[in-house]
């Protein structure tokens, strides 16, 4: 597996210094498919003179903008999907991340039965054109606390089969995955989905071994998924004038992980 680091690109150097391959930017600050070309054309000028690459991005849709309840506007979801993938393909993105818990979460009162089959309209229409740049959609499970919909490494999978599109897979993270107090078969099970990994400790969701955890399990099942691709630790950092301490903590969260990887 690659490790890599869910952050912007200041980080980039202290990332790479810890021994990190890549580093994962968020939609919105990365791609800006909101802004007009040359705020996205000088940000891609940031990333390219940055120290790892940004094969992957998250946060894919904006929470105002939303996939379930009254207010869906289906046009203004396509057109911002359309120029964030355009955008990604431009910069050599890989994977974006669904996990968009504002975006997707079900309004109060609202049918489920209707948020579901809007969140499919949402997922068959992003696979279409995700397909057509060659870029893929993961969609990641956020704890009950976070969303109320999709939580569950099982609960996404069954969704990301009814999408039943080959560029909408599945992500799993461990964050979420140990807050949902789920079993390590859910990721064994589904580990044809799985395209992408996030990784963090439940209790304070800090990089691994910056409080204690019990990874082993999560990286067995990681190991018994047949899932070789990359693992992105999605956590709290010290602020980015604090450089050392950065790569301190991130050398140790490397040190961890690839021990765990090779156990």
């Amino acid at each position: 597996m690659q490790l890599g680091l869910c952050a912007g690109p200041e980080y980039a150097p202290a990332a790479h210094q810890a021994g990190l391959e890549y580093f994962e930017w968020s939609v919105g600050a990365y791609l800006q498919p909101r802004q007009e070309a040359a705020f996205f054309a000088d940000t891609l000028q940031k990333v390219k003179s940055a120290p790892l690459t940004c094969p992957a991005v998250n946060v894919f849709i904006p929470g105002d903008l939303k996939i379930t309840g009254p207010t869906v506007d289906m046009a203004a979801l396509t057109g911002y999907v359309e120029t964030a993938l355009e955008r990604a393909r431009l910069a050599g993105i890989q994977v974006i991340v669904f996990g968009s818990g504002g975006a997707r979460r079900v309004p109060d009162g609202f049918e489920r039965q209707k948020a579901e089959n809007q969140l499919l309209d949402f997922g068959r229409m992003v696979g279409q054109l995700a397909s057509q740049v060659g870029v893929m959609i993961a969609v990641e499970p956020l704890n009950r606390k976070e969303c109320n919909i999709l939580n569950s490494v099982m609960e996404s999978a069954a969704y990301v089969r009814r999408v039943n599109h080959p560029a909408v897979r599945l992500l799993v993270d461990a964050y979420h995955w140990a807050k949902e107090a789920e079993s390590p078969d859910a990721i064994v099970q589904n580990g044809d989905l799985l395209v992408h990994a996030h990784i963090a400790t439940p209790a304070n969701r800090l990089p691994p071994g910056s409080e204690d955890f019990d990874f082993v399990p999560f990286f067995q099942a990681l190991r018994q998924s047949g899932y070789q691709s990359r693992l992105s630790i999605e956590a709290a950092l010290p602020v980015v004038e604090e450089q050392d301490q950065t790569v301190k903590v991130l050398q140790t969260a490397v040190n961890l992980m690839r021990s765990l990887m090779e156990s």
